[in-house]
């Protein structure tokens, strides 16, 4: 399979998202405007409803599930472990750290979940959109919780109105009483759906940039080496251990290679940190991608 050509689609989006915010009247603050509705109406009802279209079996589903939580405790514990390693430590600063860590192990879930129906079809949306929802809770708690000790302020209601969260645990909670939407509804929530995707990657691309990146460049390497080189092998060590099938395995893959969040950027200056370099971080993840995708789809899946 050529995985380039398979993610031209998604990555032509997020360019077309760049040229149109950098070169036309459409500037960064109709894109955030954008990300919102994306964020807090689109994106949810998406996850919703690809977890209620299919029957869910759990138990089948526990073995990504636990694979993909042992792949997120993983880069978490290696997110917080940069500023005690030797010779690395020294070079880290702390408040740049506790803003940043959450770059080595979040997720930008448009792209993972525009890519996984072109990888394993309508049964990869429901498993990505399970490990997602599944996810989100532990990778919001570690994304929170250093820059609220350093900062000592709360995360739980944070956690609590996160629309991913609502939206995908609504989903589980109406997939497993057996809730299904009525057919005049499907159509409009599908376009939701399709809108939300286009959406989402444009927005991406929108808000890449460039300009704080020169500052704590050994922290910034740091991250993106976990981000898209370690966590893809480690995706593919508990893939073996949990013994996915074939699905489940392209699933984690797809899953550990995606680009950062592109909401880290807003979470860090919503806490009073250097928005400006977390989003250089997102820029460089978003880009590395297009190499870590392919890496481990394509030089992973075939092990």
């Amino acid at each position: 399979m050529n995985y380039a050509q398979l993610l031209f689609p998604d990555f032509s989006l997020i360019l077309c998202g760049y040229l149109v915010c950098r070169y036309t009247a459409l500037n960064r603050t109709v894109w955030e405007q954008v990300e919102t509705l994306v964020y807090f109406l689109f994106f949810p009802v998406l996850l919703f409803h690809s977890i209620v279209k299919s029957p869910l079996d759990i138990s089948a589903a526990s073995s990504l599930i636990g694979a993909g939580w042992a792949m997120g405790l993983t880069g978490i514990a290696l997110a917080y472990s940069l500023p005690h390693w030797p010779w690395l430590g020294r070079h880290i600063p702390k408040r740049e750290h506790a803003a940043s860590a959450q770059v080595a192990f979040r997720f930008n879930s448009f792209i993972g979940l525009a890519l996984a129906e072109r990888l394993a079809g309508p049964q990869g949306l429901l498993l990505i959109a399970v490990l997602i929802g599944v996810c989100v809770p532990l990778f919001n708690v570690g994304a929170v919780w250093p820059m609220a000790r350093h900062a000592q302020r709360g995360f739980l209601r944070e956690l609590a109105r996160n629309p991913l969260i609502i939206g995908t645990a609504s989903g589980l909670t109406a997939n497993l009483l057996g809730f299904a939407l009525p057919v005049w509804l499907e159509p409009t929530v599908s376009r939701i759906g399709a809108a939300s995707l286009a959406l989402g990657l444009m927005a991406a691309g929108a808000g890449m940039q460039f300009g704080a990146l020169s500052k704590a460049k050994a922290l910034a390497v740091a991250v993106l080496a976990i981000r898209h080189f370690l966590l893809p092998l480690v995706a593919l060590g508990f893939a073996h251990l949990f013994q996915l099938d074939p699905v489940q395995t392209t699933v984690l893959l797809a899953f550990s290679a995606l680009p950062t969040a592109s909401s880290c950027y807003v979470l860090a200056a919503r806490m009073g940190y250097d928005g400006a370099y977390v989003a250089g971080l997102v820029t460089l993840s978003t880009l590395l991608g297009m190499v870590s995708l392919p890496f481990a789809l394509g030089v992973l899946g075939s092990l």
